[in-house]
């Protein structure tokens, strides 16, 4: 019986474990990340930075889902929302909430839409 053969490239586990200096989840602010919540850059790339703080930071200049972010870089949740914390501790990202359920049901309010249509009938 052999022994298990191990990747030749670090592609896994081992890898997660690189990136997030061996952290398996966010603690502070990025606790209460959600895979809906935005993420915005607040600042360029430095020189030195992780390779994917750095993607991070290029690919949030504009609003981005967390769950967006972790497909482009092919990142499973957890793990992105560690390098995120390190981000939004740095002050280098700042992370939007989504809207919360009881509030995502309500529509805009209807006297608003009827001025709205109203006036542009006038037009």
């Amino acid at each position: 019986m052999s022994a298990p053969r191990r990747p030749s490239d670090p592609s896994g586990l081992e890898r997660y474990y690189v990136l997030t200096g061996g952290r398996s989840g966010p603690g502070g602010s990025a606790s209460s990340l959600d895979v809906a919540t935005l993420v915005v850059s607040r600042a360029a790339p430095l020189p030195g930075m992780q390779h994917e703080h750095e993607e991070i930071l290029r690919r949030c200049r504009d609003p981005l889902s967390v769950a967006e972010l972790g497909a482009h870089l092919g990142l499973p949740f957890n793990i992105l929302a560690v390098l995120l914390s390190d981000l939004l501790d740095a002050g280098r990202v700042e992370a939007r909430n989504p809207i919360p359920a009881h509030d995502a049901g309500r529509g805009p309010d209807l006297a608003l839409l009827e001025e709205v249509l109203s006036g542009l009938e006038r037009l």
